[in-house]
């Protein structure tokens, strides 16, 4: 770690924070990105929630001598509590490496600490120790805001639903009944102590399902039961001991989402995105429905430097 790339994250960082700051207060934001891979040697992302700060590194290059990168690891949790106002204490950093197999969602704590933060006039437990994740994808603001606005007066279905945040957007924006998705006991359990939080009442109205989406989505096109807005957002990979076989978004996205829009009622809209940094729509394979990227529209402010955040489409069925 030489003293003038230590000099630069610093500076880089201070400098986003003032910057980011501002639209922050404009926006009405509390939990952002501040810094994300800007220098190569600092391959970390910093995201502000609230008064904490959670901090993830990316895997390190085979080239990268261990050594240096754990003192450059060091330097960045020592230089964020002054440059960003919060407490050390307040800092949890995690190092994020290739998915190779396993679950989506890789436990790696067990404290079962829930933090309380909030976003659009809306509250989401958060939890910085014991998952890769917190709980709350900062990248998909827009798209949560988004679906709160199209949910109005309507019927909403999340898939891939982790911890419901967007299920929270489409209740409190006025939907009139939603179904939440998900084949892990632990993130439904998380999605209903969100609906509380909330005070969305678990029940008929806003039910919680536990079922693996490859599989209840093509079973549940032969039901009669169909929503005006879906939100389909996938793993890049997924494999455990409660789906059948493995998923890959790039290879089986066509399939999915074609099942999917059978699930929409005659002039309902889906939402598909997935976090796939050199994801390809196959829209050849799709000449039923009509697909519009809005990626550049759902990529948030603080999550420019890296425009590839995710993808979304806006898919009806013609």
């Amino acid at each position: 770690m030489t003293e003038r790339g230590s000099e630069a994250f610093v500076n880089r960082l201070k400098k986003n924070f003032r910057h980011l700051k501002k639209w922050a207060k404009r926006e009405g934001v509390t939990c952002w990105r501040v810094y994300d891979r800007d220098l190569h040697d600092y391959n970390v992302a910093v995201d502000l929630y609230e008064t904490y700060v959670h901090v993830q590194e990316f895997e390190r290059p085979p080239k990268i001598d261990d050594a240096k990168a754990q003192a450059r690891l060091d330097f960045v949790m020592a230089t964020v509590p002054e440059a960003l106002g919060v407490k050390p204490e307040d800092c949890f950093v995690k190092v994020r490496r290739r998915q190779k197999g396993g679950t989506q969602y890789e436990k790696l704590d067990e404290r079962g600490e829930l933090l309380e933060v909030h976003e659009g006039g809306h509250t989401f437990l958060v939890n910085f120790t014991d998952y890769l994740d917190t709980g709350l994808f900062l990248d998909h603001r827009d798209t949560r805001a988004l679906l709160g606005e199209k949910s109005k007066g309507k019927s909403f279905l999340n898939l891939f639903a982790y911890t419901g945040s967007a299920t929270i957007y489409a209740a409190k924006g006025g939907a009139t009944s939603t179904t939440t998705v998900d084949m892990s006991n632990t993130y439904l359990d998380w999605a209903a102590k969100n609906f509380a939080a909330n005070g969305i009442v678990e029940g008929e109205q806003h039910e919680l399902v536990r079922a693996d989406c490859t599989v209840w989505i093509p079973a549940g096109t032969a039901s009669r039961r169909r929503w005006d807005v879906i939100f389909l957002d996938p793993p890049t990979f997924s494999t455990s001991k409660k789906m059948e076989g493995t998923f890959d978004v790039q290879r089986d996205h066509a399939g999915l989402v074609r099942s999917t829009a059978k699930l929409l009622e005659k002039d309902g809209v889906l939402l598909f995105s997935n976090n796939f940094r050199r994801f390809e729509m196959d829209a050849q394979s799709m000449p039923d429905l009509v697909i519009e990227d809005i990626t550049r529209r759902t990529i948030p402010e603080d999550f420019r430097q890296r425009d590839n955040a995710h993808s979304a489409f806006l898919i009806r069925n013609k």
